[in-house]
């Protein structure tokens, strides 16, 4: 069963990427997506996996604790979803060259999503470096 390309993301966002059962990336992502990344203003292209975005959640586990992830807006048009979300929690790994300092912790995402044959198949995604870098000051 193909899911819709709404059922895709939000399921992506929903298990995945909050950090509740990243185990199931496979259940969302192709096995090979490409990640547009912009990082203080460069923008690279790196292929992920499956297995390396549960990596990558646990990486953020590791910097934020048990975070809180918020899907504040999700829209979908075609094989493409737009969503913005927010994450909340601690600082208590490095971040950045910063070490730990236990205080909350905020950052805001979106992303752009391409389903094919539903499941990701490459996003472009922007963070706001700025204010996280504000609170790690």
């Amino acid at each position: 069963m193909i899911r819709s390309t709404e059922a895709t993301i939000r399921g992506f966002l929903e298990h995945v990427r909050s950090g509740r059962d990243p185990e199931r990336a496979a259940d969302f992502l192709a096995p090979i997506v490409l990640a547009h990344q912009v990082a203080a203003g460069s923008r690279e292209v790196i292929e992920r996996s499956p297995k390396n975005y549960i990596e990558h959640v646990a990486e953020m586990r590791d910097a934020f604790g048990a975070f809180d992830f918020a899907v504040e807006e999700l829209l979908v048009d075609g094989d493409r979803g737009y969503a913005r979300w927010t994450q909340r929690g601690h600082h208590i790994g490095v971040i950045d060259g910063h070490a730990p300092t236990g205080r909350p912790i905020e950052t805001v995402g979106s992303a752009v999503y391409r389903i094919a044959d539903g499941r990701i198949a490459e996003y472009w995604i922007q963070l706001d470096a700025a204010g996280l870098a504000a609170q790690l000051a």
